[in-house]
């Protein structure tokens, strides 16, 4: 087992990890502890009470963070012509069709998120077995197969982040950086927990909020009320 250092053993000693928190008091707690030379990033996870391989118990979609992600947000757009012109104005990194499919398949795939107008669907989708399992496969419900190119391209670099739940149940994503006020962390853990709330699936029976906890990239986990978002 890895030996901790003074500086996590400090972070843990610092912080009761079995004491539920307001959600003001858990983002607090983490960014005061977020002491990293670097702009920390803070997540949160979310465990649901809902099983994932059953259809009607998926929880995926997309929420805009008010306050962004801090992150600089690499989007490629498959477009051709006046869409592709669009795309390109509005601040994507990388626009093509063919050759960037080809890019992707050759192993170019350092983006955040994959865009497409629907007429290129036909090359996007010969990209599945490489996209689908990195969660980038361009998808209409989640607004990243749209005829709309331009605002998707500004969502994606304002500050909209997709979710889904995993096997377990549990979804997770980025709020922000340890860099951010408070007040900015707490909109953004507002908006993304309200996303989840208004996403709840038909087929979620009884209590479907069980556990959340935030996190900075180096420390430790914070648990949140779970009853505090009424779900």
């Amino acid at each position: 087992m890895a030996k901790l250092s003074k500086k996590r053993k400090a972070q843990l000693e610092a912080i009761d990890r079995d004491a539920l928190h307001s959600s003001d008091d858990a983002l607090k707690i983490v960014k005061a502890n977020a002491t990293s030379k670097f702009d920390e990033t803070i997540e949160i996870a979310m465990n649901l009470a809902v099983d994932p391989r059953h259809a009607d118990q998926m929880v995926r979609g997309v929420v805009s963070l008010p306050s962004g992600t801090g992150k600089d947000v690499r989007v490629a757009v498959f477009a051709k012509d006046a869409k592709a012109d669009e795309a390109k104005e509005a601040g994507a990194d990388v626009v093509g069709a063919d050759d960037l499919m080809e890019a992707m398949q050759g192993g170019d795939l350092n983006y955040d998120r994959v865009i497409a107008t629907p007429d290129m669907m036909g090359v996007v989708g010969r990209l599945g077995k490489v996209l689908g399992p990195k969660g980038l496969m361009p998808n209409p419900k989640l607004g990243t197969v749209t005829p709309d190119v331009a605002k998707a391209v500004k969502d994606a670099k304002g500050g909209q982040v997709e979710f889904r739940a995993e096997k377990a149940g549990i979804v997770h994503s980025t709020i922000g950086k340890a860099s951010f006020t408070e007040a900015a962390l707490k909109k953004n853990y507002d908006a993304f927990v309200g996303a989840i709330v208004k996403a709840k699936p038909s087929g979620a029976k009884g209590k479907y909020i069980t556990k959340i906890a935030v996190s900075s990239t180096m420390g430790a986990g914070v648990k949140v009320d779970p009853t505090d978002v009424g779900a």
